[in-house]
């Protein structure tokens, strides 16, 4: 008898009790077996329990200005986190009767949810209801993807349970209102309430708390912004669950049906976007990405909002006013303009007043065009009028648009001449508001420029901007670029010779001289801008008018060596040039470099190192990161005043006579490079140093006579007009070794009788002149003295 045939034989004798007994165990063995094999399968990879108690989500890192207003934001998910005591009790109710009523009684899933969820899809024919509770939400935001299977649902529910054990039921409803996404790119209760309301989540009132309570089941479609009817029916069905959970009663609920919600997002206005990304790279560099985009820090800076805005303002309306200067180069385009005419698609500017705002300019349709005027269309919206004074300034126009000497005057204008019937050119509104219907005929400049201010008994930056748009190019050219500084260098020359003790009333001969670079065989001629010489003259009087021949030979008197160790002492860390071209700008530096050197000349001496945070805090307010000012003396307090003094005649009375108009105490030079492709202005009052750069990037002309005085120092001026009218008027304090007292400016000694030429002079004690000259200065005897005590450059010879 084979096995098959005796098991037979033995299940014969079985009961049928016994039989099903057998099967049943076996099945449940089979059956436990599999779904404890299935549960191994899909949970193997699940967080440990520790996980759950080091919950940290991704989190805003927020950037303040110096009055605590919010300048920038760093994130991948716009997150702020709120601990569950400062949510109001409405939105904890709101959001229990809406997402999940049993949340406070049951273990993590909820059974009898589950069961009535099954039946309403089984009488449906589908699955039409889920049944997650708020701790499978969130166990499936922070852990799981939003996949629709079994596997993710298994994973869901033992995530849940697990949960439950470890955590209490506020830190789960804690976790789930800062980790959940709300729309409108805001993730978590905090972030919705800035984006819907504008206000902070402690200030929501019932019908506000059921609006929000509705939008994680589906954000977009119950956006107020883009649904408001859905918006409206959704919190009103929550209210109807609050009375059903006996949260509220029906009275409450028909007071914040009938409350009309004010939806407004928070408005945080792009400001001082070169500032802000310098400190994303400071961050980001420090601390990696990571912590900077998810690790909620709080960012303090230096920033003045006021000054920044100034400071944005004036560099736009000068680098426009400069490129108008330039030349007009003509209409962004053209369409043919019809009876039934329709905005291209490829023209999306025409659409809306809101697409046609690029680059701070309108882009309008000119619809016709008269003697006098033009009329255009803005947006397809607003319409407007361009007379001929507000466009005049296109008479000049360009034949090349990337070479402004290319440009040509038309003789009679008139609006015919410069514009046509379906251009599409860049306006202003005249007064301020698309609504007045006047425009002025603008272009977006395509020269940049860039200022930077800080306080020089401080070294912060108080305002900062690196080009004339962000959007256009976020190339920092405040920070980042080097460019020749031009005669804007020439203080620090002259402020090493009253190291080497030399006066502002020392003379010196401007007179033709040449050199030969014997390594490149060719002649250096340095010249002034005037195209002439001046003779003797003392110091001052080569600073303030910026005498170019004057300054190459005291290079050569003092040292190129002994300028590049007191450059380096007042914060000028780029590369030099080590040869007498140093006189005229010829090294590059940053703006940055130059004007915090000049606020060494204000502050007395002192270097601060400029410098734009603050401090930096991480999320739960331990500090990271804090300023500390280590002021170092970088020149005695006697000279950084006598070459402050200098200074100021060229304000008074020098290149930067523009800016004496803003009636304050006030020192500063302007720099104009070869060609003048740079044009610099940099100066100070006591309590601010503030530098402009103008140029193309390309490193070409700006246009015939654009020095600094004509393009960066109006500018500065406007800058500084405003900027300092809410700082106390403050004067340069003259330290106790300065000595002041009359001398001849022909001779540089005290004056005699026969002076004609007296005025008062500036020194440090000791180096004032002790007696009369015995007979007046012959140019040539100090020519040939100078030449007898200059130092020779490595590359250059004097002949």
């Amino acid at each position: 008898m084979n096995t098959f045939q005796q098991f037979f034989t033995r299940l014969k004798s079985w009961s049928w009790l016994r039989i099903i007994l057998v099967c049943s165990l076996s099945l449940a063995f089979i059956g436990t077996g599999t779904v404890l094999g299935i549960l191994f399968v899909a949970t193997r990879d699940l967080p440990t329990f520790d996980s759950f108690q080091d919950y940290q989500p991704s989190l805003v890192s927020r950037v303040y200005a110096d009055n605590g207003d919010i300048i920038g934001q760093f994130f991948i998910e716009r997150r702020l986190y709120t601990p569950i005591d400062q949510i109001p009790k409405a939105l904890t109710q709101a959001v229990i009767a809406v997402e999940d009523t049993r949340f406070l009684e049951h273990p993590g899933l909820d059974i009898v949810g589950i069961g009535r969820a099954a039946w309403t899809n089984l009488k449906k024919g589908g699955r039409f209801q889920g049944a997650s509770t708020i701790t499978q939400q969130l166990a499936r935001a922070l852990f799981l993807t939003p996949e629709r299977t079994y596997t993710r649902k298994i994973k869901e529910l033992v995530l849940a349970i697990k949960m439950e054990w470890v955590l209490t039921k506020d830190q789960i409803l804690e976790m789930y209102l800062n980790q959940i996404y709300f729309g409108h790119g805001a993730y978590g209760i905090a972030a919705a309430t800035l984006t819907y309301f504008d206000k902070s989540v402690t200030e929501l009132i019932l019908p506000e708390a059921a609006f929000l309570a509705g939008l994680p089941k589906a954000p977009n479609t119950y956006s107020p912004f883009r649904n408001p009817d859905r918006a409206k029916s959704r919190k009103e069905l929550v209210l109807h669950r609050m009375i059903e959970a006996g949260f509220i009663t029906k009275e409450e609920a028909q007071t914040a049906i009938g409350t009309t919600l004010n939806y407004r997002r928070q408005a945080i206005k792009p400001i001082a976007s070169y500032f802000v990304e310098d400190i994303r790279q400071h961050l980001v560099e420090r601390y990696g990405e990571s912590l900077v985009y998810k690790g909620g820090l709080q960012i303090y800076t230096t920033l003045n909002i006021e000054m920044q805005n100034l400071a944005e303002e004036s560099l736009q309306q000068g680098l426009r006013q400069l490129d108008k200067r330039q030349g007009w180069r003509g209409p962004l385009a053209h369409v043919e303009l019809t009876k039934d005419f329709v905005p291209p698609e490829e023209y999306p500017e025409l659409h809306s007043p809101h697409a046609a705002l690029v680059h701070g300019l309108y882009r309008a349709l000119v619809t016709k065009v008269t003697k006098k005027s033009a009329d255009i269309l803005v947006g397809n919206t607003f319409k407007g009028t361009i007379s001929l004074d507000d466009m005049k300034w296109a008479e000049r126009r360009l034949k090349d648009v990337n070479d402004v000497g290319t440009a040509l005057v038309q003789k009679k204008i008139t609006p015919r001449r410069i514009l046509k019937v379906g251009d599409i050119i860049e306006v202003l509104p005249k007064k301020g508001n698309l609504e007045s219907g006047i425009f002025m005929l603008e272009q977006t400049p395509l020269v940049e420029g860039s200022l930077l201010a800080l306080d020089p008994r401080t070294g912060a930056v108080q305002a900062m901007s690196g080009g004339y748009d962000f959007n256009r190019s976020q190339f920092n050219r405040a920070v980042a670029a080097r460019r020749q500084p031009g005669s804007a260098f020439k203080p620090l020359i002259y402020a090493t010779a009253l190291q080497q003790g030399l006066t502002p009333a020392t003379l010196i001969l401007d007179a033709p001289v040449v050199y030969q670079d014997e390594e490149l065989d060719r002649v250096w001629k340095p010249e002034n801008y005037e195209k002439r010489f001046y003779g003797t003259i003392s110091l001052r009087e080569a600073l303030r008018h910026s005498r170019n021949a004057a300054t190459v030979r005291l290079l050569e008197q003092i040292g190129v060596p002994e300028v590049i160790t007191v450059a380096s002492s007042l914060g000028i860390q780029s590369p030099l040039s080590q040869d007498l071209s140093l006189a005229l700008g010829s090294s590059s530096v940053t703006l940055q470099e130059i004007t915090s050197a000049y606020g060494v000349f204000s502050n007395q001496g002192m270097w601060l190192r400029p410098y734009h945070i603050t401090l930096v805090k991480d999320v739960k307010g331990e500090l990271l990161e804090q300023h500390l000012f280590e002021p170092r003396q970088a020149m005695t307090q006697e000279n950084a005043y006598l070459t402050t003094n200098m200074l100021m005649d060229v304000i008074q009375s020098g290149t930067g006579r523009r800016a004496k108009r803003i009636g304050r105490p006030l020192a500063g030079k302007t720099g104009t490079t070869n060609g003048y492709k740079d044009a610099w202005f940099v100066g100070y009052a006591p309590n601010l140093a503030t530098g402009v750069w103008v140029g193309f990037d390309s490193v070409r002309t700006l246009g015939r006579l654009e020095s600094g005085a004509h393009a960066a120092l109006p500018i500065w001026t406007q800058f500084m007009g405003k900027a300092l009218r809410d700082l106390p008027v403050m004067t340069f304090t003259i330290p106790e070794g300065i000595q002041f007292a009359q001398v001849d400016t022909t001779t540089g000694d005290l004056p005699t009788k026969s002076s004609r030429h007296i005025s008062t002079e500036v020194f440090r004690k000791g180096t004032e002149p002790g007696k009369a000259a015995a007979q007046k200065a012959n140019p040539m005897d100090f020519f040939e003295f100078d030449r007898m005590n200059s130092g020779s450059s490595s590359q250059f010879s004097s002949f």
